[in-house]
């Protein structure tokens, strides 16, 4: 296996949901502690690395603005619930002595640093993880959108996309026992054939700036250091 990185700058983009493990709801510690091992062993590799994480286990703002709730203070409630979760995973790396900052995109100076790019690269630069919490800080926009924007403006390698799954499928693999699993699918295909990868913003996003994907199982202990390293692992989204 080889133990060279392939990737000198990378956007980790996890769902909120990833946060809970087995739970209905919530943070799961054992996941976010298992999560920081993971980050932290790509950043002895001298990776930098970027997070941006979900919301999802918390509050969800379309649910909501379904049910009635006017959706821009539904968003806002949703990039709160980010920021929760970026502290949690903070504190799990920091448990591991990895230096973390947490910068937001809604000024909240008590908890979080404010979002200024170049203080942001800066901190890459010099071997922090930085999370990116509260979305874009715009309603409308998804984490997943904010996960692409983010990583433009890092100038990031790659977004490294943790799932449930080791990859896209063409259907549903927890429901269609059938569904063929890609190695390698365009940005056009995943809009094309309207793939839950990201949302159609994030991947338009990535493919106007040839920014690739890759799709893994983030529940796979190891993966994330086998993707860095440049191993066939998951599904990448290309040109």
């Amino acid at each position: 296996m080889s133990s060279k990185p392939v990737y000198s700058r990378i956007l980790l983009k996890l769902s909120g949901e990833a946060l809970m493990g087995d739970q209905p709801f919530g943070i799961d510690a054992g996941v976010a502690d298992q999560l920081a091992r993971e980050v932290g062993e790509i950043q002895q590799l001298g990776v930098e690395t970027g997070v941006v994480i979900g919301g999802g286990n918390l509050f969800r703002g379309l649910a909501a603005s379904a049910k009635g709730m006017d959706r821009s203070t539904a968003d806002y409630m949703g990039m709160l619930a980010t920021v929760i979760n970026s502290l949690a995973v903070q504190d799990a790396l920091e448990k591991l002595r990895v230096p973390t900052r947490v910068v937001t995109a809604i000024e909240m100076r008590a908890v979080a640093e404010p979002f200024i790019r170049r203080r942001a690269i800066r901190h890459l630069e010099k071997g922090r993880v930085v999370i990116f919490a509260a979305g874009t800080g715009n309603p409308y926009f998804t984490t997943d959108t904010a996960a692409a924007l983010r990583a433009m403006e890092m100038r990031a390698d790659v977004i490294l996309k943790g799932t449930k799954v080791d990859g896209i499928y063409s259907a549903d693999p927890m429901i269609d026992k059938s569904a063929e699993r890609y190695t390698t699918i365009s940005y056009l295909q995943v809009l094309e054939r309207g793939l839950k990868v990201m949302d159609a913003t994030a991947i338009s996003l990535c493919m106007d700036n040839k920014l690739p994907i890759v799709v893994y199982n983030l529940r796979h202990p190891g993966n994330l250091r086998r993707v860095v390293c440049g191993e066939a692992v998951g599904t990448t989204v290309t040109a």
